[in-house]
C-alpha cells in the first residue's frame, strides 16, 4: 500500500530553480531564451511602474520535452505562463469560452482589459527591477488567453474562404470546384486534409506567412495519438502506445502483471469500500488516485473505448476512494500494459457507412441502485464515438433502461448525421443510421 505512490517526471523539472541546476540545464535555458525572444518580437509586454492599488499576477515556467511518436525527444519546451487563477473576473477578464502547431500562438491574441503581471523569474530587467508588465498581448494562462487566440485565428482562416461548421466549431471547410479542404484546430495544433496536395501546400504556406508556424509534415502523431496508413489496403489506425507507457510509468505499473480485462467479471464497487477510519483515509490521501482516473481518460477519449465501462465506474469515487477502488483503477491499467498497442482500424470503401450500438445493464450502481448506459457508434467498422455512464433516473425494469439508454445513443446519433451533412462528402449520410 505504501508503495503506490505517484512518480513524478524527474526529467522534466518543475521550477525555474531545477531546470538551471539539472543535467539539461543548457537545453532548458536555450528553450528559455527562445521563449523570451518570442515575447520581445510579438512586444507581449511593456515595462511600467506599478499602479496604485493594483496587484500584478505572478508567472512561471513550465518545462517540457516534446517527444515523436516513438517517445524520442525532439525538442526542449520552456513556456512562460501567467498564473491565471489569480485574476478577478470583470476586471482582469470577462470571457474565456473558446472551443478548443502554430508556435506562441496565444501571443497572437490582444486582451481587452488592462493585466498586469511580475517579470519573469531569471529574466528580470536589471535596469527596472522594480517595474512590472503590463500586457499588450494573451499570454498562456490567462483567463481569457483561449478565446482571444481563437478569434484571431478564426478571423484570420475566414480571409482564406474558410468556413466554420456549425455542428464542431473547431472544425473548418474550404470548397473550390471539385477541390475540397479540411483543417481541425485544436488549442493551437493544426490539421489539415483534402484531396489537392497544391492546394494543402498553399494553405500551409499562407498559414506560416499569417502566424509563426512549424510544418510538420505528413501527419503520424498528433496530441499523443499516433497516426498509422497502409495505403494498399486503404486503411488508417489509431494508437497511443506511446502515451499509455508514459502513463505506466507515472504510476509505477510498467513492470506490472498484464492484466486480461479491464473489469473483471463479476466485480463491483460500492460506498462500502470507501475509507472507514481516519488512519485509512490518510494513508489513501497519499494514493494518486484522481491522477490515474484523468490519465486513463485522455486514452480512453481518443483510442479506448474499451476501458470506457471500468472508468465510469471508478471515477464516481475520486473523493473518498478507498483500497478496493484503488485496486480497480490498477486493473485497469495492467490491461492497458497489455493491450497498449492495440488501435482502431478505418477501412476506405468508397460509401462510408454509419452504425450505432446501445446497451444498458439494470441497476449496476449498489449504492443507488440505477442503471448503466452504452452505445458506440461505428464508421466502416472503426469505432468513432462512444459513451458508457450511469443513468440519471432510476429505471423499474431492464426494458425502461434499455429504453434510456437508446434515447442517449439517439441523441448521439442525431448529432453525428448532423456533423457529417455539414462536411458535404458522404451523400449515403442522408440514409438513417442504423442503431
Amino acid at each position: 500500500m505504501h508503495g503506490d505512490i505517484l512518480l513524478i517526471d524527474q526529467d522534466e523539472p518543475r521550477t525555474y530553480q531545477e531546470a538551471v541546476a539539472s543535467l539539461d540545464s543548457k537545453k532548458w535555458l536555450e528553450a528559455m531564451r527562445s521563449e523570451m525572444d518570442s515575447m520581445y518580437e510579438n512586444q507581449v509586454w511593456t515595462l511600467v511602474d506599478p499602479p496604485e492599488g493594483v496587484k500584478p499576477i505572478g508567472c512561471k515556467w513550465v518545462f517540457k520535452k516534446k517527444t515523436d511518436m516513438d517517445g524520442n525527444v525532439q525538442t526542449y519546451k520552456g513556456r512562460l505562463v501567467a498564473k491565471g487563477f489569480r485574476q478577478i473576473h470583470g476586471v482582469d477578464y470577462d470571457e474565456t469560452f473558446s472551443p478548443m502547431d502554430v508556435k506562441t500562438a496565444f501571443l497572437n491574441g490582444k486582451p481587452e482589459e488592462d493585466v498586469y503581471m511580475t517579470q519573469p523569474e531569471g529574466f528580470v530587467d536589471p535596469k527596472d527591477a522594480g517595474k512590472i508588465c503590463k500586457l499588450q498581448r494573451s499570454i498562456y494562462g490567462l483567463k481569457q488567453a483561449s478565446q482571444s487566440w481563437n478569434l484571431c485565428f478564426n478571423d484570420a482562416i475566414k480571409e482564406f474562404g474558410f468556413i466554420k461548421k456549425e455542428e464542431e466549431p473547431c472544425v473548418y471547410k474550404k470548397v473550390s470546384g471539385n477541390t475540397i479542404i479540411f483543417l481541425v484546430l485544436y488549442v493551437d495544433d493544426v490539421l489539415i486534409m483534402g484531396n489537392d496536395i497544391p492546394t494543402l501546400q498553399s494553405i500551409k504556406t499562407w498559414l506560416g506567412s499569417y502566424f509563426s508556424m512549424k510544418d510538420l509534415g505528413e501527419a503520424t502523431y498528433i496530441l499523443g495519438v499516433k497516426i498509422y496508413r497502409d495505403r494498399s489496403r486503404r486503411l488508417l489506425g489509431l494508437s497511443q502506445g506511446t502515451y499509455i507507457d508514459k502513463v505506466l510509468k507515472r504510476f509505477n505499473m510498467e513492470e506490472s502483471k498484464r492484466g486480461f480485462l479491464p473489469m473483471r467479471h463479476g466485480i463491483s464497487i460500492s460506498k462500502e469500500m470507501c475509507p472507514s477510519t481516519p488512519q485509512e483515509r490518510e494513508r489513501m490521501s497519499k494514493i494518486p488516485y484522481a491522477s490515474a482516473i484523468g490519465s486513463i481518460m485522455y486514452a480512453m477519449l481518443c483510442t479506448r473505448p474499451d476501458v470506457s465501462y471500468a472508468l465510469s465506474m471508478t471515477s464516481r469515487y475520486q473523493v473518498d476512494p478507498g483500497k478496493g477502488h484503488w485496486t480497480t483503477v490498477k486493473n485497469i491499467l495492467k490491461y492497458l500494459r497489455r493491450t497498449k498497442d492495440t488501435f482502431l482500424i478505418y477501412g476506405g470503401e468508397e460509401e462510408l457507412s454509419v452504425k450505432g450500438y446501445t446497451d444498458a445493464s439494470f441497476q449496476t450502481d449498489k449504492d443507488d441502485s440505477q442503471s448503466q448506459s452504452g452505445f458506440v457508434f461505428c464508421l466502416n467498422g472503426g469505432a468513432v464515438s462512444w459513451k458508457s455512464s450511469k443513468q440519471s433516473t432510476v429505471a423499474d425494469s431492464t426494458t425502461e433502461a434499455e429504453y434510456i439508454a437508446a434515447s442517449e445513443a439517439a441523441k448521439e446519433a442525431v448529432w453525428i448525421k448532423k456533423f457529417i451533412t455539414e462536411l458535404g462528402v458522404v451523400p449515403s449520410i442522408s440514409d438513417a443510421i442504423e442503431l
